[in-house]
């Protein structure tokens, strides 16, 4: 006979991913010929629940390296990108929205894909991918057996065969003193 019992565990009761590809704009102080590269760097973020919709915070550095001065001169600059990302993240089940954590990975790093001129400025398209869990309290129902089953003994397993070598293969002089 089974009865049932629950237990209450902490476990992913939502879980998505999104992929973003943002372009945005840095100035710079002089009127740039070519980008000559594009790194992204110091990736940041959280999450948290805001209205039913998870809210990501986040921010990177952009660093970029451009010609100017009729390619006879380069600079770098780095420029610090916020962002806010809002994702609807289907639950499984239905938790208390009070105990739920929130758990924010990145799948796919910001990278530049594209970086091109634009008078005094420079726009860059920028590519991540975001992945949310939602880890809540849930409840697990098991069966569980009333009746102990009893336990089996276990029987010795050294028979007089074994024995008999044994005794056999003992030698009472195996400690021989050297002189």
């Amino acid at each position: 006979m089974s009865a049932y019992k629950e237990i209450v565990t902490k476990a992913v009761v939502g879980k998505g991913k999104k992929y973003y590809r943002n372009t945005y704009t840095v100035n710079t102080e002089t009127v740039p010929n070519t980008v000559l590269g594009c790194w992204v760097i110091n990736h940041k973020f959280s999450g948290q629940e805001v209205d039913g919709k998870i809210e990501i915070d986040g921010s990177f550095d952009v660093n970029l390296w451009y010609s100017y001065d009729n390619d006879t001169k380069t600079s770098v600059i780095t420029k610090n990108i916020p962002y806010k990302e809002v994702v609807t993240v289907s639950q499984k089940e239905t938790t208390d929205s009070s105990s739920k954590d929130i758990i924010v990975r990145s799948l796919k790093q910001p990278s530049c894909i594209s970086a091109k001129e634009n008078g005094n400025a420079i726009n860059i398209e920028i590519e991540k991918e975001l992945g949310v869990e939602i880890v809540g309290d849930t409840k697990v129902k098991i069966a569980i057996e009333e009746d102990e089953e009893p336990w089996d003994e276990i029987p010795e397993e050294v028979t007089e065969e074994v024995e008999k070598e044994i005794t056999d293969n003992i030698d009472p002089n195996y400690i021989k003193e050297e002189k």
